[in-house]
């Protein structure tokens, strides 16, 4: 939330939220699908990452 509006990198996401040092998995596909589901508004910016819409 603190990020509203910037683009995250999955990387950076992934080792930020997760502290994970690896650049693939599904871990961060399937959490933004859930939080979608919840009604949290994120856009996929592709070939970059994630962010939350405004």
């Amino acid at each position: 939330m603190e990020n509203k509006g910037k683009v995250l990198s999955r990387d950076r996401l992934l080792t930020d939220v997760w502290g994970y040092d690896i650049g693939e998995t599904r871990t961060l596909d399937n959490h933004v699908a859930r939080l979608r589901k919840l009604g949290v508004k994120i856009e996929t910016v592709f070939g970059v990452g994630y962010k939350l819409a405004d």
